[in-house]
């Protein structure tokens, strides 16, 4: 059992050199021309549209829920009118990013490795690279910058549909109409609550495609290695998410607190 956990946390380690290796290598080539803009702007298209339809019915939902749950609680307290307040800061501050990006890894970060796993077990890349084409700015560089920059818009986009859902149960439920909701959750904002969550949508959306690209990308022979490339592919970019979400929120609580 000792031996198990030993090497797990051994290759735990490897793991995370090859992929710090691999973003070494993403940022190297991601400034050499040629510049592949005319994919680029398919995968932006790709991500962001396939993406959009999840994401706004999963952050509606959120809001929806997040109002409804929270209610009653606030109702015990006398503190309905800051039902604006709450569902707002919670939604741009954590629960929109954190939620979209998860949405996102997901469907995009298993699509990218199923997809370069795929062309991997299938010899595409190795033809690619025998044709004097450059199969990583071509099919790595580009899905990444897509990623980091799809991310913040769906995040966006996904925060006013959840801010709008809980609009609706409380126009409904404590009869606030959609003027004095969204004049009182702009009010309670600050740029102290949107900067960083802003920010680190970034970081996100460069995790997700960045694993999901590093596990297609190397993906083990075999139609096997596909589903175990898309899957692991979900499962670390969670862990990768959930930690870059904690270290944003302890950077900005220091700068809170000065």
């Amino acid at each position: 059992m000792a031996l198990k956990f030993t090497r797990n946390i051994r290759q735990f380690f490897i793991e995370l050199g090859e992929l710090s290796y691999f973003a070494g290598r993403f940022f190297r080539e991601s400034i050499k021309p040629p510049f592949e803009f005319k994919e680029l702007l398919r995968q932006c298209y790709q991500m962001g549209n396939r993406s959009l339809v999840l994401v706004l019915v999963t952050s509606f939902i959120i809001g929806l829920v997040l109002d409804l749950q929270s209610r009653p609680t606030m109702e015990q307290f006398g503190a309905v009118s800051m039902m604006p307040n709450m569902v707002g800061i919670s939604i741009v501050r954590e629960l929109g990013p954190v939620i979209t990006a998860l949405v996102c890894a997901g469907r995009i970060a298993s699509g990218i490795g199923a997809e370069l796993g795929s062309m991997r077990v299938t010899e595409q890349i190795d033809a690619m690279e025998v044709s004097g084409t450059n199969p990583f700015k071509y099919l790595v560089v580009t899905r990444v910058m897509a990623t980091t920059l799809m991310l913040p818009l769906l995040v966006i986009l996904g925060d006013g549909l959840a801010l709008y859902g809980s609009a609706l149960v409380e126009y409904f439920k404590g009869a606030v109409s959609f003027e004095l909701y969204f004049n009182t959750v702009f009010n309670a904002l600050s740029y102290g609550d949107l900067i960083p969550a802003t920010v680190k949508t970034f970081f996100f959306g460069f995790a997700i495609g960045l694993v999901g690209c590093y596990k297609g990308y190397y993906c083990k022979k075999g139609t096997a290695g596909v589903g175990v490339a898309a899957n692991t592919a979900v499962v670390f970019t969670s862990m990768v998410l959930f930690v870059i979400d904690f270290v944003a929120v302890f950077i900005s609580d220091i700068f809170y607190e000065l």
